[in-house]
């Protein structure tokens, strides 16, 4: 493992603190996981973000015409 030290500001350490008492985790464990959840937030939106930009409108209508026409299922309609 890697070790890292940063400076927060004394609120932000304080709710830290907090919320690793609270869920019962180390300070560090609860650190490395917010971190794995923002990078991978980044990185989703990164993959999507490069879909988007090879999607075609024309390739998009003709997959979509391939879907039957019919009304969804009971179990699938909203309320």
């Amino acid at each position: 493992m890697t070790t890292m030290n940063i400076k927060l500001p004394p609120s932000l350490h304080k709710g830290f603190v907090k919320l690793a008492r609270k869920e019962k985790i180390p300070v560090g464990q609860l650190a490395a996981l917010a971190l794995a959840e923002k990078m991978s937030a980044l990185m989703t939106d990164e993959y999507f973000s490069r879909r988007r930009r090879s999607g075609d409108r024309k390739t998009y209508l003709k997959v979509l015409a391939k879907a039957p026409d019919v009304a969804p299922d009971e179990t699938d309609r909203l309320p």
